[in-house]
């Protein structure tokens, strides 16, 4: 992938562009705790872009209530909205998912969970990591 704008960017630059939080959960791979994020139960119709670039990643038709503390969605806006990586943080395997645009953390993505989805992926999401956007409600 070529590199782009936001790449070019410095912790110090982002710093000042970040809130404190925003910068510990996007440009330190943080989480926020479950339950607090404005949109873990929020279910209106429209777009979730990257906080730190706004970049489009997912679609409100595939967000669902996992029970988990945090958005969660079945399948990002596109294959190429996402990169996925191997996270061997916290002594366990799992896979980290950050914004293609910009490389900010989003947080993690689940398979083989069971729940009713088309894809039975939960991307789980900090809510600090999105800004909702409902200006074309695209859903």
């Amino acid at each position: 992938m070529t590199e782009n704008r936001f790449q070019k960017i410095t912790d110090a630059e982002w710093k000042a562009r970040l809130t404190p939080e925003e910068f510990r959960v996007l440009r330190q791979a943080g989480t926020e705790a479950p339950g607090v994020g404005e949109y873990t139960d929020h279910f209106a119709e429209g777009i979730y872009v990257c906080r730190a670039c706004g970049a489009e990643l997912f679609r409100s038709s595939t967000k669902f209530d996992a029970h988990c503390g945090w958005p969660a969605f079945y399948a990002p806006e596109g294959e190429a909205a996402v990169i996925k990586r191997a996270d061997h943080s916290l002594g366990m395997e799992r896979t980290e998912v950050l914004c293609a645009q910009c490389r900010s953390h989003l947080g993690h993505v689940f398979e083989g969970e069971g729940f009713n989805t088309p894809t039975d992926q939960r991307y789980c999401i900090n809510s600090i990591a999105l800004k909702f956007d409902d200006s074309n409600n695209a859903n």
